[in-house]
């Protein structure tokens, strides 16, 4: 069990596990947070399994945990780790279960109170068009032809089919396509568990808001996103649903079968991989990206959704939603960093963390060259979420990533026992939160008190540098599974 002496103090937000902690790490691994915070980190394995993620082959600089990180499987959830391109390994545990999860925000052209008569209707409606909850499907229906066209092209898709636009496509993360998605190397039960699930949220923490813009903390990064005191706007956090988990699935299996022809041995075998340039690791980055794909093809169909919501309710009046940015959070793509003073190419593994790239990278639309990439830091349903932007000194600190959420403390069982839904439901109407769930029960699970604190995270990232802050968000309207 790692202690706090075994932890050499960077600064006071960066911790790091020295090399010689244990024979077979390659590299050291660092943590992001408060003192206090690496408290709750010790309540779980999380820190276990960023030393055992520093033993990946391949694996360069650092293994690193973001504020938010807890437990999870093989990866902790907010693990960063690049391995060496081509022949470092790739593990489907540093991308997660729900491949491209992920967070877009949009914005509005309206401050809340000019609709706060109205965001009990909307948020009706919003919870009518989008379907959430388990194994929820929606009204969209794919034939096989089209799911592989939404795999290979993602966005691309619903730009051709009347869904999105180009200037939606210019701020996603990669123009929301991954150009090596392989359909193929999706298997028969993958597909058909995706065939009527865009446009849908799923269960979970995933949501669809209604936020306001409550603070601002740099106006000119602000300006360049479009965002103000006051503005409604509108955040979405889902992912690639079973079909992503169906993906994983798949492959993780058949690298277990296949490490041994790699002579590869873990100290977990939740952290199953292959050599990126094999077989079997070429086939799951280009199974994962066609799912990265569909995933993106989500958040765009349920920004359509909303839009016909917000036409439906507001009308006219209501104006356009520009999409700001949409980030995955759940992903391994192919970049170059500077490691020991040398450009290097590397696979990038985030799990439970954000791609932060700073000002002036040739991935950002033009408009936000000049402050860096968007960042978007969903908390809970009673708090608050966050807006940053990416810096230079993060693409050295941290491979240009940052956190991706508060990170849960308390399981989902253990805030049942705890948090009761109807009481948390009437607790959220009165700080003026309207909710929609298709259970009340499960309301609890996603309660404020499962969560860290979301400031507190942000605080972190903004105080090593790897993300600046920009502005804030508070829930007004959630819609739920």
């Amino acid at each position: 069990m790692i202690s706090k002496e075994k932890l050499i103090k960077i600064s006071d937000v960066i911790w790091e596990i020295p090399k010689s902690y244990r024979s077979d790490m390659l590299v050291p691994a660092r943590i992001f947070a408060t003192e206090r915070m690496l408290e709750e980190v010790f309540n779980d394995r999380s820190l276990e399994q960023l030393v055992n993620v520093a033993t990946l082959r391949g694996i360069q600089g650092y293994a690193m945990a973001m504020p938010d990180a807890h437990e999870g499987y093989g990866f902790p959830i907010g693990g960063v780790a690049a391995t060496l391109y081509p022949d470092g390994v790739i593990s489907p545990g540093g991308i997660g279960y729900d491949i491209n999860c992920g967070v877009r925000l949009v914005r509005s052209q309206l401050k809340i109170n000019d609709i706060k008569d109205h965001l009990s209707y909307l948020a009706q409606e919003i919870y009518r068009m989008v379907p959430s909850g388990v194994g929820e499907g929606g009204e969209l229906k794919l034939s096989s032809q089209d799911m592989d066209s939404v795999l290979k092209t993602g966005v691309n898709w619903m730009i051709k089919n009347g869904f999105a636009t180009q200037d939606d496509a210019r701020h996603i993360e990669s123009n929301g396509i991954l150009e090596n998605a392989n359909p193929d190397n999706i298997s028969k039960d993958a597909k058909s568990r995706g065939l009527d699930q865009l446009g849908t949220i799923g269960s979970g923490n995933h949501f669809a808001e209604i936020d306001i813009v409550d603070e601002i903390f740099d106006e000119k990064a602000a300006g360049a996103l479009g965002l103000w005191k006051d503005q409604a706007v509108v955040l979405i956090h889902c992912g690639s649903r079973g079909l992503g988990h169906q993906v994983a699935t798949d492959h993780i299996r058949i690298m277990m079968g296949a490490m041994a022809r790699y002579d590869i041995t873990l100290p977990d075998r939740e952290l199953a991989c292959v050599p990126f340039s094999s077989p079997e690791g070429t086939n799951y980055f280009d199974a994962m990206a066609a799912a990265a794909n569909f995933a993106w093809a989500n958040r765009q169909y349920i920004t359509w959704e909303i839009r016909q919501a917000w036409k439906k309710i507001l009308g006219p009046s209501g104006g356009d939603l520009s999409l700001v940015y949409d980030v995955a959070h759940n992903i391994a793509k192919i970049e170059t960093h500077e490691i020991n003073g040398k450009k290097t190419k590397v696979i990038m593994h985030r799990k439970g963390a954000t791609r932060a790239f700073g000002p002036g990278h040739p991935e950002l639309a033009q408009e936000y060259q000049a402050v860096g990439q968007p960042v978007l830091i969903p908390g809970s349903m009673g708090t608050a979420s966050y807006v940053l932007v990416g810096t230079q000194e993060g693409m050295k600190t941290s491979f240009g990533s940052c956190c991706h959420g508060a990170g849960r403390k308390m399981s989902r069982a253990a805030a049942k026992r705890s948090i009761h839904g109807h009481t948390l439901h009437e607790e959220l109407l009165q700080a003026g939160i309207h909710v929609q769930t298709g259970s009340i029960r499960d309301l609890s699970e996603e309660a404020p008190q499962a969560y860290k604190d979301v400031h507190d995270i942000v605080d972190v990232v903004h105080q090593a540098g790897i993300a600046r802050k920009v502005a804030r968000l508070r829930p007004c309207v959630v819609i739920k599974g």
